[in-house]
């Protein structure tokens, strides 16, 4: 669903760090229907502004394809600068979409140790939004996915030049 999600509303004028947050609150959004998020007080939007979805996608959602396949260019004068938050500070650029621009869409999510450990802690914001029985006993060691598709910008939206099923 993320992946769907961030190519369903990438077109020109969308700034990719939406796009970035949305992919996260879509695996939020799949974490909470399986028990491991538990949203209790807060939307789904509020566990993203809080920086929860950087516990599971913890690399930026994607880069720009070019002459050497990670192309540069993502932070040029001028443009939106690098937000030095959880996940956000991964990103590979802050851009606001254009007609023409070629980019991956990365989203992925990890059960970490490191992270989870961290997000666990009792001090940490995120600690009550997380089923730590459920994570201890079933992710740990799991390891995690990233679905990725190269993505061109068009007019109206983007094409996808990877040809892959996601659904069965």
């Amino acid at each position: 669903d993320a992946q769907r999600a961030v190519i369903g509303m990438l077109r020109p004028g969308v700034s990719w760090v939406d796009c970035h947050k949305a992919a996260e609150g879509a695996i939020l959004r799949a974490l909470i229907k399986e028990g491991v998020v538990l949203p209790r007080d807060k939307t789904v939007e509020e566990l993203v502004d809080t920086r929860l979805g950087a516990v599971f996608m913890p690399h930026g959602l994607g880069h720009f394809i070019g002459i050497d396949t990670h192309d540069v260019g993502g932070y040029l004068p001028g443009h939106p600068p690098r937000i030095m938050e959880p996940g956000l500070k991964s990103l590979r650029t802050a851009r606001v979409m254009k007609e023409g621009m070629v980019i991956t869409v990365e989203p992925g999510c990890y059960f970490i140790d490191h992270l989870l450990d961290g997000a666990l802690d009792p001090g940490s914001v995120h600690a009550r939004h997380l089923n730590a029985e459920l994570i201890n006993s079933e992710y740990r060691g799991f390891g995690g996915v990233r679905l990725e598709d190269v993505v061109a910008v068009t007019g109206t939206g983007c094409v996808n030049f990877t040809i892959c099923p996601r659904t069965v």
